[in-house]
């Protein structure tokens, strides 16, 4: 008789204790939506760097150790899900991630973490940069913001772009560096905050949302994480691209109406249980 078991999502993040990011936001997340979280952190963190001081404890040297274990053990994951990475090691090691544990049913989700608001962060070399575009053939669905998509693609970044032409160009030219379905995230469009979504299929959708507040550290995590968490229940990408968008859009005004800090995140944790199966 077969043992059956709880699905899984490995989350190759790093793990801030305070700041509403990374792991420690996908770890409710996923949770909420009926999947166990497996965490695998490519650094520690007392808080974001978004805050003026901060302990960080790089993990790149620890991190195939960590991993070697659950080979140990026999683990297997029904999706894969990597975010920040700080090194073009940790792309590697990433890499090799995926070969040890994707199954043939194994769905892995990309957030490729490099700027935002045609800004770079300042751990982005062109190196790493290349490497996260080779980690790309890996996926099942990426998630970069406007920013990222441009860096990806070598597209000049103005805030302005918002044409379905200028969208689909991005969205092709990141389907031959192998990605099979794309969410390009933070378009702006004045009162409205859209997401473009490229299927496998060739369809495309811009979906708009009121823009509901300020910009807040972590945003993108939470989208992901709900994204990753869908991706492995079976939703279809529209479906869910709506759920996450919905979700964040609520976690920020409230976030807003309380006053929490912007680098502090988004109050998701009011939300949580609107996200259970």
């Amino acid at each position: 008789m077969e043992c059956k078991r709880q699905k899984r999502i490995a989350v190759i993040n790093d793990f801030s204790g305070f700041g509403r990011c990374s792991l420690t936001v996908s770890l409710p997340v996923i949770s909420a939506m009926g999947i166990q979280c497996c965490a695998v952190p490519t650094a520690v963190l007392s808080n974001h760097t978004g805050y003026e001081d901060y302990f960080f404890d790089d993990y790149t040297d620890k991190m195939k150790y960590y991993y070697s274990k659950w080979e140990k053990l026999g683990l297997e994951f029904d999706g894969i899900y990597t975010g920040f990475l700080g090194s073009e090691r940790q792309v590697d090691i990433v890499s090799d991630f995926i070969g040890r544990f994707a199954g043939e049913n194994t769905r892995i989700i990309v957030d490729p973490v490099m700027g935002d608001d045609g800004r770079t962060y300042a751990t982005l070399t062109p190196g790493l940069c290349r490497n996260i575009a080779r980690l790309i053939r890996h996926s099942d669905i990426i998630t970069p913001n406007l920013t990222e998509a441009c860096i990806l693609t070598e597209t000049p970044y103005t805030r302005e772009i918002s044409s379905i032409d200028t969208l689909m160009s991005i969205a092709e030219k990141l389907v031959e560096l192998g990605s099979k379905n794309i969410v390009i995230t933070g378009i702006d469009q004045g009162n409205d905050i859209c997401n473009f979504i490229y299927e496998h299929d060739g369809n495309s959708l811009l979906l708009k949302s009121p823009r509901s507040g300020s910009r807040r550290a972590g945003t993108g995590d939470v989208f992901a994480s709900v994204i990753a968490a869908d991706m492995v229940n079976g939703a279809a990408l529209c479906d869910s691209v709506k759920k996450a968008a919905d979700f964040v859009s609520k976690a920020i005004t409230a976030s807003d109406e309380m006053q929490i800090p912007e680098q502090d995140g988004l109050c998701f944790e009011l939300f949580l249980g609107e996200l259970i199966q």
